[in-house]
């Protein structure tokens, strides 16, 4: 089935034979890794203490009201 025998390398076992990737798709699949591992240690830094326990999620923040009033509801 996959045709292209014998062309260019790639490593045959037991009758799959897998090519070498072009370039691009290694520089594009390293800076995507990069780019994930980035996301996951910043999410880590940001909500870590939170996923492991050590704080709730409602504490540590400040008032981000702005001088918007307290936390009323007005009706």
């Amino acid at each position: 089935m996959g045709g292209g025998h014998g062309h260019g390398g790639g490593s045959t076992y037991k009758g799959f034979t897998v090519h070498q990737p072009k370039r691009w798709h290694v520089v594009t699949g390293k800076g995507l890794c990069a780019v994930m591992w980035f996301w996951v240690l910043y999410r880590a830094k940001q909500d870590g203490p939170v996923v492991l326990g050590w704080r709730h999620p409602w504490e540590g923040h400040e008032d981000h009201s702005h001088g918007h009033g307290g936390h009323e509801v007005s009706l």
